[in-house]
């Protein structure tokens, strides 16, 4: 199996310095055990209680301000994480989607980190990190109907060789590339700032490696990290 590697552009060493990612790549199994996912579910809740992690907060209040360098307004467009944990602080639990989706939503709950899924087979070239001109294509759903826009000149995206795959860094995924549990080659990006230990997002990896492989016995991952720290 080929690693993803994605490509963070320069530019965005300036607007989220010692900003680095874990990227793991999937060749999928069967799913055998869909309610891994429920249980990781129940863990992330039971430490969203708890106050868990120490450093949550802060992290989260890091990508707003992350946001707000780009143009973003965190109130309204918060980052992917702080929006599920809000929602599950409101709700006492996470909604239920799909088990791949469930299980990385609980991985980013439980570890205050914006985490993404793709399916891999959808991916035109490499995927790539950078700041949108404002001509790029962002494919989405608008009143139960598919529909294009295109993001804010200046605003930072995920994108492969076809267009825009996640706007605003990770609030909003494009249709193209979801992922779900049909997909046989997968690919997620955990994203943390300095405010998250290196040894956090490294166990935030470790624990959606392991779900994964309990849920699809016979997976096969690999885990590269990127950004501007190394292990």
């Amino acid at each position: 199996m080929q690693p993803v590697t994605p490509h963070i552009d320069s530019a965005i060493a300036a607007i989220a310095p010692g900003f680095r990612a874990l990227s793991i790549s999937v060749d999928a199994a069967p799913i055998l055990h869909p309610e891994v996912a429920e249980q990781a579910q129940q863990r992330a809740c039971s430490a969203l209680l708890a106050g868990e992690p120490a450093w949550a907060d802060v992290h989260l209040a890091a990508w707003a301000e992350v946001f707000r360098r780009f143009g973003a307004k965190p109130q309204r467009t918060p980052c992917s994480a702080e929006a599920l944990r809000k929602r599950a602080l409101r709700d006492g639990s996470l909604p239920s989607i799909d088990p791949l989706v469930d299980l990385y939503n609980a991985v980013s709950v439980q570890f205050a980190i914006p985490v993404g899924g793709e399916n891999l087979a959808a991916y035109a070239g490499t995927p790539r990190l950078m700041v949108a001109d404002g001509s790029e294509t962002f494919d989405t759903m608008k009143d139960g109907a598919p529909a294009h826009e295109s993001p804010d000149a200046g605003e930072v995206i995920w994108r492969d060789d076809l267009g825009v795959t996640c706007r605003r860094w990770n609030w909003r995924q494009g249709v193209r590339t979801r992922l779900d549990a049909e997909a046989q080659r997968m690919w997620f990006i955990l994203e943390s700032l300095p405010e998250m230990p290196l040894e956090a997002l490294h166990a935030a990896g470790d624990q959606l490696v392991a779900g994964l492989l309990a849920m699809m016995p016979g997976a096969r991952t690999e885990t590269v990290l990127v950004g501007t720290v190394a292990r």
